[in-house]
């Protein structure tokens, strides 16, 4: 039989990331406004008036296409003891994080702060941002060399991981 399971993670936002995507579309409709009087202001002149809509198109996607960016879920993916990790932007694009064997973790456990990285170690950060939730793998990849993982496994998730994890770490 094989084992199976799927979550999708919803990353949660920071205050400064909230605050900081609140001041940039603030700011890119403000700036696309006033390109946009601008242009219609410089109707004498056809070019530069064209120009100015130009600007103020280009300014608007760009707002709209940072504001949607911001929007991050977290697939997680366990068949068979592999473990695949995707974000997904915006609910349209997906972007593969990692893939792991979980027979190759090295550690795993709740992540708390006084959990340390060494300065040679690639951290792969695929969490909603609420600390009680989160958990570390640590292991080797082939891309990243030795790797920490930092996810949010609910409780299905937890015990398919627990069930392919190396002998050492089940008896923890």
């Amino acid at each position: 039989m094989d084992n199976f399971a799927e979550q999708i993670v919803k990353r949660n936002m920071t205050k400064s990331e909230k605050s900081k995507r609140s001041a940039v579309l603030v700011c890119g409709v403000i700036v696309t406004i006033l390109l946009t009087v601008a242009a219609m202001l410089m109707l004498a002149s056809p070019l530069i008036a064209f120009a100015g809509l130009v600007f103020a198109a280009g300014a608007g996607y760009g707002t709209y296409f940072y504001v949607q960016n911001t929007d991050v879920e977290y697939e997680y993916t366990f068949t068979n003891g592999e473990l695949d990790i995707d974000k997904i932007i915006a609910k349209k694009r997906r972007k593969s994080l990692v893939s792991i064997d979980i027979s190759k973790f090295a550690d795993f456990g709740r992540y708390e702060d006084s959990s340390e990285e060494t300065d040679d170690m690639t951290v792969v950060i695929a969490s909603n941002n609420i600390a009680q939730q989160e958990y570390y793998a640590d292991f080797p990849h082939e891309e990243y060399g030795s790797t920490r993982l930092i996810f949010c496994p609910n409780e299905k998730m937890l015990e398919n991981i627990n069930k392919f994890l190396p002998r050492a770490l089940r008896t923890r």
